[in-house]
């Protein structure tokens, strides 16, 4: 979705969660009138200083409604752990919000309406408000582990029509897309060295896929291959190369995980992998990082260009 409102639901359905923290800096935060605090600044000549906004809102505001507003954004714990990073989550290209009408004081939508293009700003909420004015779900337990507070960091850039806004994120987008393609080119070269090399040190007698998976077939099935739509069923255990487990069906339940294959509702490793494989068959998917979660990473557990290895059932082909 081009213009996206819930920052917070897409960090957590994402599953990002970082554990890095950083001063919050000094000086007063000014409250505003529905209970949220703030800090404000402008940027004037490549220097920055504090702006002032009435705890009654921002007069200027519905000068900008329908307009869409490019930013970047990071949400912190009470403990100042990192909760979401639009930067890193978006490779670089940023959130694009629609400023509509306030409908609800005390939430998001009224801390982002005090922003105009340039600022920088921290917005302190009260953990329970946040999530009953914005998100309006419960406040998830590790939140409230953490404390009472939310903390939201934003840089403001342009104000655009919506119609420059796609534009400009079609051409970022573009952008992005050659260099990741031009990084992926790169770094699969050294991830075959470091599978190469895993390969001889554990004496593994493995296959190599056009694409760059090695794979080792532990015990041959008779069933047919997959095709492409087919739905799946699958046991595994993944791991770095390392040892540590990041996942397995074990942790899930113990039930193999069902998808139709070469969707892309798995990572490429696995569309690609599970599709050499005839049904009942046992074996190690070792998978470059460019078909695993790439430069981003997953979560805490998978670091940014991880090479991955699965090993894996095709328990069934339906």
């Amino acid at each position: 979705m081009l213009f996206q409102r819930n920052f917070l639901g897409l960090a957590l359905a994402a599953g990002i969660l970082g554990l890095a923290s950083c001063n919050k800096g000094g000086g007063d935060f000014t409250k505003a009138k529905s209970g949220f605090e703030y800090k404000l600044f402008k940027s004037e000549k490549g220097k920055y200083s504090e702006r002032e906004v009435a705890p009654t809102g921002d007069p200027t505001y519905k000068d900008r409604l329908g307009k869409i507003l490019a930013l970047n954004v990071e949400y912190r714990t009470a403990k100042d752990s990192v909760l979401f990073n639009s930067r890193k989550a978006q490779m670089g290209v940023p959130m694009r919000i629609k400023l509509e009408e306030l409908k609800t004081k005390g939430g998001l939508e009224e801390a982002l309406s005090m922003l105009q293009p340039g600022d920088s700003a921290v917005f302190r909420f009260n953990v329970d408000t946040i999530f009953a004015k914005s998100f309006k779900a419960p406040v998830p337990p590790f939140m409230k582990k953490a404390g009472n507070t939310m903390t939201m960091f934003v840089k403001a850039d342009k104000l655009q029509s919506e119609q420059e806004a796609m534009a400009d994120q079609q051409k970022m987008m573009e952008e992005q897309q050659k260099k990741m393609m031009a990084y992926a080119e790169e770094q699969i070269k050294k991830d075959d060295v470091i599978l190469q090399d895993y390969i001889k040190k554990n004496n593994l007698k493995a296959e190599k896929s056009p694409s760059g998976i090695y794979y080792v077939v532990n015990k041959a099935g008779t069933g047919a291959k997959p095709k492409q739509g087919q739905t799946v069923a699958v046991t595994y255990k993944g791991s770095l190369l390392d040892g540590k487990v990041f996942d397995s069906s074990e942790k899930q339940g113990g039930k193999p995980i069902e998808f139709p294959l070469g969707v892309g509702q798995v990572i490429p490793g696995w569309d690609q992998g599970i599709a050499l494989l005839n049904k009942g068959t046992q074996a190690t998917l070792l998978i470059p990082s460019t078909l695993g979660y790439g430069q981003r990473g997953a979560g805490a557990d998978i670091p940014a260009d991880a090479v991955l290895r699965f090993d894996v059932e095709l328990v069934d082909v339906k």
